[in-house]
């Protein structure tokens, strides 16, 4: 037998994943505890069992590509989403960790495209996979890992096809907005939201729309989860980049400054040169261009440290966190609500 749930060599693809995997992380103390936590880390270890399952191949390097980042950890924000959102329902449907699996490798396959584009060396603290192995190795493992996820979506009924492609559809509109940058003209604070939006918003709001919607949750509801999903979503990358700056030991998972070294123009950087004040042209000057420099790189990351533009690009994510707060308004009053209340909460104060 071939395919998602076949096993390898012989052995279960649980038991190989086993071999090879370190325990998923969550997204750490805004998760509930009690029955409620309980059931999130029951459907969490569902859904890694899962995964080995999805990514397992009878081809043995396949295998060990396509394992690659999910041995490297990672928070599974997506899935833990789509299983929280779900206790508003019927958490035990098998739809449910079904379509948070689709999420979870739908990100992990963009993640070994995104280190190609980006020449990036590492990855969630390990050697990426284009460095590892090949540029060519790295995205045909994406795309075994997208075939495997359109695999497990087609047993979950057209209209979730319907939606993934769209969600796909916005992962790639925002990955090629930002790869061509902004329009002449275009304000690139917003362009730069827009691309977040559609790069990590949307399937983050699918997320929680599966989770719901495979769940029975009422309709009006998983029209405000999803809502919620995007929103905190774009919030979750915000504080990332916040982190990238203000952390002094690397919480973001990277190098301090690493955006700034490598010139990638995140949205304080962005905010700080769209300033005019003179008293910030320095800090103008060196964000505007990749730091290889250690001491122009040290000097960067304390300009943007003390810069007004990390405050406003606070206020900007303190913003998306509470307009994902008021999407939950139309959410039951009760452990759930409050779980997800703590979210928004969390996406803000890591980076303090």
């Amino acid at each position: 037998m071939t395919g998602p749930r076949a096993a390898v060599d012989g052995i279960a693809p649980a038991e190989v994943w086993h071999r090879i995997s370190t325990p998923a992380s969550t997204m750490g103390p805004w998760l509930p505890g009690g029955a409620l936590g309980d059931a999130l880390a029951q459907g969490l270890a569902d859904v890694e069992a899962a995964l080995a399952t999805a990514v397992a191949s009878e081809h043995p390097f396949v295998s060990e590509a396509a394992g690659h980042l999910m041995a490297a950890g990672g928070k599974r924000f997506r899935p833990m989403l789509a299983l929280l959102a779900a206790q508003l329902g019927d958490a035990r449907a098998p739809e449910v960790v079904q379509a948070a699996v689709v999420c979870e490798l739908t990100h992990l396959a963009t993640l070994y495209h995104d280190d190609v584009m980006d020449e990036a060396a590492v990855r969630r603290g390990a050697p990426s996979a284009n460095s590892r192995w090949t540029n060519s190795v790295a995205i045909l493992t994406g795309d075994f890992l997208f075939a495997r996820a359109s695999d497990l979506l087609a047993d979950l009924g057209p209209e979730a096809v319907r939606i993934q492609a769209r969600t796909f559809e916005r992962l790639v509109t925002g990955q090629i907005r930002e790869t061509v940058g902004a329009r002449d003209g275009e304000d690139r604070v917003s362009h730069y939201l827009e691309v977040l939006a559609d790069k990590t918003g949307s399937l983050v709001a699918t997320s929680a729309r599966f989770g719901a919607r495979f769940a029975g949750v009422a309709p009006e509801l998983v029209t405000a989860l999803t809502r919620f999903g995007e929103e905190v979503g774009v919030a979750f990358q915000l504080s990332d980049d916040l982190l990238d700056i203000v952390s002094q030991d690397g919480a973001s998972g990277k190098a301090p400054g690493t955006d700034l070294r490598e010139g990638i123009a995140t949205l304080p950087a962005l905010i700080a040169l769209a300033g005019d004040d003179p008293a910030d042209a320095r800090l103008r000057e060196l964000v505007a261009r990749p730091l290889s420099d250690d001491a122009e790189h040290a000097e960067a990351l304390a300009l943007l440290r003390e810069s007004v533009a990390l405050e406003r690009a606070g206020a900007v994510l303190r913003d998306y966190a509470d307009r994902a707060r008021a999407s939950l308004s139309a959410v039951p009053a009760g452990e759930v609500r409050e779980a997800l209340s703590a979210l928004c909460d969390y996406v803000v104060t890591r980076t303090s």
